[in-house]
């Protein structure tokens, strides 16, 4: 008892002596983390090959660990990035993934939750690195519509910052982005859109009606493939070009939890949702159909994302599935921050990451 009394004693005086003197304590430890955090290049430490990495797992719907549509794509030494939904710029920086080198951002579609990043990245980009043009954005029609849109809404942000912190910072030459538009190729065909220094990506027509044009883009360097998806309900196109491909990395909406959901919102009197959950469910791939599309083309490994609903509660994930698991074992489900290698050369698929 007397031994008890000491210790406890001993331990309330040292967490006293702790919490007196915690602003010396947290500047330590910042000044351990900040080199750490802002020397952060999670590029130059990888391998050369095709590395994939979510910096957004989710769709539309707030999350915790699943943030808007955005995929990061480094290729040798370059990172790219495909589609630049909600908090994607902040996840790159959460993942060691430096916005200032991105070389360019490929768009799938013009859905909101898609492009409502863009003006984030971009500025994170030009404001952080020595760039002297501005950030290149590739999508099928309509892209500059989207880009100008985005230029005009940042139009002043160019002027406050670069009268701020001048050219060494902020030149007005790389400020906002400029649109690099092809034409959305017919079914079966592919076009070619970036193809430089050993990589080469392709677009394809995928099948997200009414919104058109609606893309996919397969990326190939150091003899290894990845083909994203974008959003789009189960495709012929999709699984033509996904054939044999390392990693397909597919969207899927599970309409069995959007069902309860629907249901949810016709109980609480409330049209608008029900209507919305309804709607969503023609124009997307189900877990299991995104699972059958990987069967079918032999794909390496599935990796799903802009995964809807979010899965928020322990067991959603085997529910969300609901058997695609039986159907391709190969399969992971994304959260942000999931990753994977693809060595260049091999043929070996690496998950480095299960999240952030």
């Amino acid at each position: 008892m007397k031994k008890t009394t000491i210790l406890t004693a001993i331990l309330c005086i040292l967490l006293l002596a702790g919490y007196s003197q915690r602003t010396a304590i947290v500047e330590g430890l910042l000044q351990v983390a900040l080199p750490q955090q802002l020397g952060a290049n999670r590029v130059a430490a990888l391998e050369d090959g095709l590395h994939i990495a979510l910096c957004g797992a989710g769709g539309p719907f707030p999350a915790p660990r699943a943030s808007g549509p955005c995929v990061a794509v480094v290729a040798g030494d370059r990172l790219f990035i495909v589609d630049t939904g909600t908090d994607g710029a902040r996840n790159l920086g959460r993942m060691g993934y430096p916005a200032s080198q991105v070389a360019a951002v490929f768009l799938t579609h013009f859905h909101s939750d898609h492009i409502d990043g863009l003006g984030e990245l971009a500025t994170a980009r030009w404001a952080t690195s020595d760039h002297t043009l501005p950030l290149p954005v590739y999508g099928p029609e309509g892209v500059a519509r989207v880009v100008d849109g985005f230029n005009a809404a940042y139009a002043q942000d160019f002027t406050y910052r670069h009268d701020h912190h001048g050219d060494q910072v902020a030149p007005l030459s790389a400020a906002g982005i400029t649109a690099m538009p092809f034409n959305a190729p017919p079914e079966g065909a592919t076009t070619t859109v970036f193809d430089d220094a050993g990589l080469v990506v392709k677009a394809l027509r995928v099948d997200h009606a009414p919104v058109s044009p609606a893309v996919g883009y397969l990326f190939r360097y150091g003899q290894r493939t990845a083909l994203i998806t974008g959003d789009t309900a189960q495709s012929d196109n999709v699984k033509r070009f996904a054939q044999g491909v390392d990693l397909l990395v597919h969207e899927a909406l599970a309409p069995n939890l959007m069902n309860m959901m629907q249901e949810t919102a016709e109980n609480l009197d409330n049209p608008i949702f029900a209507k919305i959950f309804l709607d969503v469910l023609d124009y997307h791939a189900s877990p299991i159909e995104a699972a059958e599309t990987a069967r079918d083309a032999g794909v390496g490994h599935l990796l799903y994302y802009h995964v809807v609903p979010p899965i928020v509660l322990p067991g959603q994930e085997a529910l969300w599935l609901n058997g695609a698991e039986d159907i391709f074992p190969h399969y992971t489900v994304g959260y942000d921050g999931v990753s994977f290698s693809l060595p260049a050369n091999s043929a070996e698929i690496i998950q480095t990451s299960t999240g952030l």
